[in-house]
């Protein structure tokens, strides 16, 4: 069952020059999809109040939609990095329609926030072996997770479950900053800082995190 919740041993090995877990022994948080009217501003209240640093995998559009949640996010401290310009699965598209995706998005950034974007995780966690040669011409580091939450689903409990069975000292944790995740959301993270508390676990910051 493990593998429905940390990707296979077999792929993070060939896909090695991904991040799949911290590289100092702390747990990262990270968030996908938003910033969203409906999530984010729960989930950076959560954050803010336990101390604890975050990345979040923004889609462009959502940026361009909600410039005040992007830039609350920076604000605030946390890492915006990548996850495409329109939310596009990068494997169905060609080689220049994957670029237009990931370079859209970072000129994005740092026109409107003066923000240079060092980080990629690929929509729906979908990449083959052209992702990682973009990730090399385009200077970005592809981070995957090693704990996916099933937040999404809006199923408190199955959260809970992969929270206690498979959080780790060096996980990357995905969470969803969405309309899916919205009503579970503060309690899934509370749930899971509180976890990591009881069993001697730290957060870290995420440039430490994903050296």
């Amino acid at each position: 069952m493990k593998y429905r919740y940390s990707p296979p041993f077999l792929i993070q090995k060939v896909f090695n020059d991904f991040i799949w877990s911290t590289g100092n022994n702390k747990i990262l948080l990270t968030f996908d999809d938003g910033p969203t009217q409906e999530a984010t501003e729960k989930i950076l209240k959560v954050l803010s109040s336990s101390k604890i640093k975050a990345v979040f995998f923004c889609v462009g559009n959502n940026i361009a939609k909600y410039p005040s949640l992007a830039e609350k996010i920076l604000n605030d401290g946390h890492t915006i990095a990548n996850h495409t310009m329109n939310h596009k699965v990068l494997t169905r598209m060609s080689r220049e329609e994957s670029i237009r995706e990931l370079a859209d998005f970072n000129t994005l950034m740092k026109n409107n926030f003066n923000y240079n974007v060092k980080y990629f995780r690929p929509a729906h966690g979908k990449f083959n072996f052209n992702t990682n040669k973009l990730m090399k011409e385009l200077n970005l580091k592809s981070v995957m997770w090693n704990l996916l939450s099933y937040d999404y689903e809006n199923n408190f409990e199955k959260v809970k479950f992969a929270v206690e069975k498979y959080l780790q000292r060096n996980s990357i944790v995905v969470f969803h900053d969405n309309i899916k995740s919205k009503d579970i959301i503060e309690n899934a993270l509370n749930y899971t800082i509180e976890f990591a508390a009881k069993r001697g676990y730290e957060f870290g910051e995420p440039a430490d995190c994903l050296k």
